[in-house]
């Protein structure tokens, strides 16, 4: 692949990246459906895999609909994360894909938890970075037929 061409998909791979993360924030933060729920009283949760194995176990009365957006949507809200992220930079390392999504993932959890804006919760961290490590493995999917068919 030319440079001109690598280039440009860095380009588009920031562009697409920074829309996303502020796509994210706002989602996660602000938005009405999402970030600022309203509780009666603040909930967290530390203890890994209680939230996914309460959903799971519950579904019948929380409702398929509640199941999947929480165990599914928390995986699906970061594989854009784990796509872009390589995409737009130089370093397109695994393991930095990792880092970061799980870094992100903290940070706005952390940020729940101070805030009281949302819920902290670890299943969620679980699920964002397991959502980064999927949209890594798309991106290098995607590359690598791009380099197959000489694009």
């Amino acid at each position: 692949m030319s440079k001109k061409k690598s280039s440009h998909s860095r380009v588009w791979g920031k562009i697409l990246f920074v829309l996303y993360v502020i796509f994210l924030i706002w989602f996660l933060i602000f938005s009405d459906w999402y970030g600022r729920q309203a509780y009666d009283t603040f909930h967290y949760n530390l203890v890994p895999l209680k939230e996914i194995r309460r959903f799971w176990d519950y579904r019948h009365e929380v409702g398929l609909f509640a199941m999947i957006t929480n165990l599914f949507g928390n995986v699906f809200i970061f594989i854009p994360f784990g796509f872009f992220l390589p995409m737009g930079s130089r370093n397109k390392s695994f393991f930095l894909t990792l880092l970061l999504s799980f870094l992100l993932s903290l940070g706005i959890e952390c940020f729940q938890l101070i805030t009281m804006v949302g819920s902290f919760d670890v299943d969620d961290i679980i699920l964002n970075t397991l959502g980064g490590i999927i949209g890594y493995i798309f991106y290098a999917i995607c590359a690598g037929i791009r380099r197959f068919f000489g694009g």
